[in-house]
């Protein structure tokens, strides 16, 4: 009687042990984390859609890198027109604007390693634009360039 009862306390312990996955073969698989779990992005924060590279070429409000998630980081004058630098560093992008612009003033940011990103100030009653993103590692990788009314340019440092 003894014997039968310490049988069937193993085979209640190896059942529970064959459920719980403890001897499915493959202890390695499940202590090791797989490739695509070591190349994962960083969260981002709620409204954030992209981060990098995944950002450039869109639009950085639709995008929510604007707002809290950005700042001003080089800013110039052109004729009568401000030019900035705008950067997110949840994002890891860069975009130009400018603001009191005219009808045809066009704005570019460009960055090492990206492409151009450019925006023309349109026939409505606003007078800012700004350009798509790039994606870029710190502020200072990216530069803002603006052609505004009777031909005057410049760029940020």
């Amino acid at each position: 009687m003894f014997l039968a009862g310490a049988v069937g306390a193993l085979v209640v312990i190896a059942a529970a042990f064959y459920f719980a996955g403890a001897f499915d073969g493959d202890d390695d698989a499940e202590a090791k984390p797989s490739p695509a779990a070591k190349v994962s992005k960083k969260p981002l924060p709620a409204g954030v859609e992209c981060s990098g590279t995944d950002c450039t070429g869109k639009d950085p409000e639709t995008m929510g890198c604007g707002g809290e998630y950005a700042r001003t980081t080089a800013t110039i004058r052109v004729g009568t027109s401000t030019v900035e630098v705008r950067y997110s560093k949840t994002c890891e992008s860069a975009w130009a604007r400018i603001t009191q612009a005219a009808d045809g003033d066009t704005i570019e940011i460009a960055a090492p390693g990206a492409k151009k990103q450019l925006s023309t100030v349109g026939t409505t009653p606003d007078t800012d634009a700004y350009t798509a993103m790039v994606a870029v590692k710190k502020a200072g990788d990216a530069k803002a360039c603006a052609t505004v009314q009777a031909a005057t340019e410049g760029c940020t440092p």
